[in-house]
């Protein structure tokens, strides 16, 4: 058994690639420092990541996968799920050693699992757009925390700021405390300390709203209450069309 170690980014696992090809050695096992080795083994390598093999490797890609195929990888590492690393390892070699396109070849369990987990990842991209909210702090910033099944909040960044270009905004990921700040011209990633983490939630804090906000929620609720049908109400089908986990964030829900 060969393992690789890398450090758990993009560009890290496409230079795993790009040595692997190099080496002529390609690993049963991709791992991270500070993992146990498996009890069994024949070899190691240390993966250092570099930028301009990882290019290589991307523009390589390029050529031989549609914008589609390309945008299901980055959907696919998003995911964050367990091994995705491994799988997508052997999409892409498979995509570099096939003599034909393979992005369509269904009947291949690693295209397959490719497609499937990317659809995954752009509903819940969908999801996140849809029950978004925003709140008004007291400095004049609109905040909106979420805390999505997958990392996809760099995903909704480009309709942020094409939508809300006139109002600065906190989009912030709160399962991996890190988030977006738009200040009416560029978009900053940020990360707060741990101990001003814990101060955020759903929610803020009625001494970090602004003065206003607090009406405009109620005013919010009593129109959402007014118009809704009380004999048409089905909790089933609201959890069903609105997953129960985004309605803490939703003043409508409150």
């Amino acid at each position: 058994m060969t393992v690789f170690f890398y450090d758990k980014t993009f560009e890290g696992l496409l230079t795993a690639l790009f040595d692997a090809y190099f080496r002529k050695t390609f690993p049963d096992l991709l791992l991270t420092e500070g993992e146990p080795l498996p009890l069994f083994y024949d070899d190691v390598l240390h993966v250092c990541t570099d930028q301009k093999k990882s290019s290589r490797v991307w523009k390589g890609l390029e050529k031989r996968l549609s914008t589609i195929s390309l945008s299901m990888v980055t959907l696919c590492w998003l995911s964050e799920l367990p091994a995705v690393d491994g799988l997508l390892f052997r999409y892409m070699r498979k995509v570099i050693d096939s003599s034909k396109p393979i992005e369509q070849n269904f009947g291949d369990p690693d295209v397959l699992e490719v497609s499937r987990i990317a659809k995954k990842v752009s509903c819940e991209r969908t999801h996140v757009l849809e029950f978004l909210r925003f709140q008004k702090a007291a400095d004049g910033t609109y905040f909106a925390p979420v805390e999505p099944l997958y990392n996809v909040i760099s995903l909704i960044i480009p309709y942020l700021k094409d939508r809300f270009a006139d109002q600065k905004w906190l989009f912030y990921d709160l399962k991996r405390n890190y988030g977006y700040y738009y200040d009416l011209q560029d978009v900053s990633q940020v990360t707060f300390p741990t101990d001003q983490t814990q101060r955020l939630s759903a929610s803020l804090s009625d001494d970090l709203l602004d003065k206003d906000e607090k009406l405009f929620q109620q005013l919010w609720k009593e129109y959402f209450n007014t118009i809704a049908i009380k004999a048409r109400i089905n909790p089933r089908l609201q959890r069903r069309n609105m997953p129960a986990r985004f309605w803490k964030y939703m003043t409508e829900k409150q």
